[in-house]
């Protein structure tokens, strides 16, 4: 698969259909939907807004889109970086989270990569919400 590496709104379309594909093939292969994370002792989730919020965000760049496709490594791997935080308030997205983690974790050739992880208010589960990359200047 060619991912796009241009900035043009074609290629970050492009970009955002590779993600969601590349999402619902995972889950054909996941039939759990989750990947256990050494460093919090419990799993990561994959759920609808996993692919919502990463399809809008990694689009938006090569690298990002890139990171992506290495799903299982990136959830298996990442590391908690700083103290949880509250949800942002009027997101509609984390209304639902009593917490937002930010776990970090580094790809080779591709640069340190920020995963943000929803804590479900009602159960408590880990929620993959979002993957980028960090941009390193």
């Amino acid at each position: 698969m060619k991912v796009p590496t241009g900035n043009t709104k074609e290629d970050i379309e492009a970009r955002k259909k590779i993600i969601s594909d590349f999402y619902y093939k995972w889950y054909e292969e996941h039939p759990h939907k989750n990947v256990y994370n050494i460093n919090l002792k419990d799993d990561i989730n994959i759920r609808f807004i996993s692919v919502n919020e990463t399809s809008r965000h990694a689009a938006k760049t090569y690298l990002s889109t890139l990171a992506v496709l290495q799903l299982d490594a990136i959830l298996a791997t990442a590391k908690r970086f700083g103290v949880s935080k509250k949800p942002k308030k009027g997101v509609k997205n984390q209304e639902g989270f009593s917490e937002i983690i930010e776990m970090r974790c580094n790809l080779t050739g591709i640069g340190i990569v920020k995963l943000i992880v929803g804590v479900k208010k009602t159960n408590r589960m880990k929620v993959q919400y979002c993957i980028t990359v960090l941009q390193t200047k």
